[in-house]
């Protein structure tokens, strides 16, 4: 923030609305076990709702409107702005997780996660720079375009035709 960035925060818990799913809820990785656009349950397979009380579709659309779609307004008005201030801009959509997660990854995952929505969020070259630096950090091993690669965040905001480069990092503890 000392150096110009710009910061936006989420003011809810992805257990109220995952901002970083579709707006339609759909799958970002068809086939595989996944959470929706305001989660019933945690990665672990535990419900978080007692049982009948999940949100219904009047409830997902109020916090849609509600929360999801002003955040990713105020994400876009901001890339925007940032880009015809400096002619790119470049969002690092960063999120924490744990490391071993049985019920979507097999085995430990890597350190440091580094998305480029199979390659359409982020300019090849500035992702290459990007993953070097990450490689740099002794001890925290990094990957480009592995499991965390597909996120609505990316997909939607990413524009590198246009300037405008998305790149998520995922860090598991």
């Amino acid at each position: 923030k000392d150096m110009g960035a710009s910061i936006l925060v989420a003011t809810h818990s992805r257990y109220v609305v995952d901002l970083n799913r579709p707006p339609d809820g759909a799958s970002l990785y068809p086939g595989q076990s996944v959470t929706g656009l305001c989660p019933v349950d945690t990665f672990d397979d535990t419900p978080i709702y007692a049982a009948g009380d999940v949100p219904d579709e009047a409830e997902i659309a109020a916090r849609r409107d509600a929360i999801w779609a002003p955040y990713h307004a105020q994400l876009r008005a901001e890339l925007d702005r940032i880009r015809a201030q400096h002619g790119v801009a470049v969002l690092g959509d960063a999120h924490s997780i744990r490391s071993v997660l049985p019920r979507f990854f097999e085995g430990k995952l890597p350190d440091l996660n580094l998305g480029t929505a199979d390659r359409a969020s982020c300019a090849p070259e500035l992702a290459q720079e990007l993953l070097a630096v990450a490689e740099s950090a002794p001890g925290f091993p990094a990957v480009l375009t592995g499991p965390f690669n597909r996120g609505h965040i990316p997909r939607a905001h990413g524009r590198p035709q246009a300037r405008v480069h998305a790149l998520p990092l995922v860090i598991t503890t």
